[in-house]
């Protein structure tokens, strides 16, 4: 069975933010996964110190065949240098798997079918 990885940003850190919402989609769109057999497990961080220990952690669960980052971190230009610590761990740590980018919260399947 194939396995995915969903690097998000944390809802809870977004001002103004329906955080609860955001997560209940967030979780569906997880759920999803299971629906089209694919395993698959969320790694929620905020932009600060806790990014790199949370990231390696998940990164290093298993051994992954894709991580999809999300756009909320690629699109938002404050995070330029979240995305690309990110984009490094995911080099150094997970480097048998592919990197895709999904373009909303609810697109995260078909980000990840491009590459599996």
């Amino acid at each position: 069975m194939s396995s995915v990885l969903v690097i998000g940003y944390d809802p809870q850190a977004i001002p103004g933010v329906d955080a609860e919402g955001l997560r209940a989609a967030l979780d569906k769109e997880l759920a999803r996964f299971g629906e089209h057999g694919i395993e698959a497990a969320m790694a929620l961080v905020v932009f600060g110190e806790s990014a790199e220990p949370t990231l390696v952690a998940s990164l290093t669960e298993r051994a992954w065949d894709v991580v999809v980052v999300g756009a909320g971190i690629r699109k938002t230009e404050q995070l330029l240098p979240l995305f690309e610590q990110i984009v490094n761990l995911i080099h150094r740590h997970a480097p048998q798997a592919a990197i895709a980018f999904n373009s909303t919260g609810g697109d995260s399947v078909e980000a990840a079918a491009r590459r599996l």
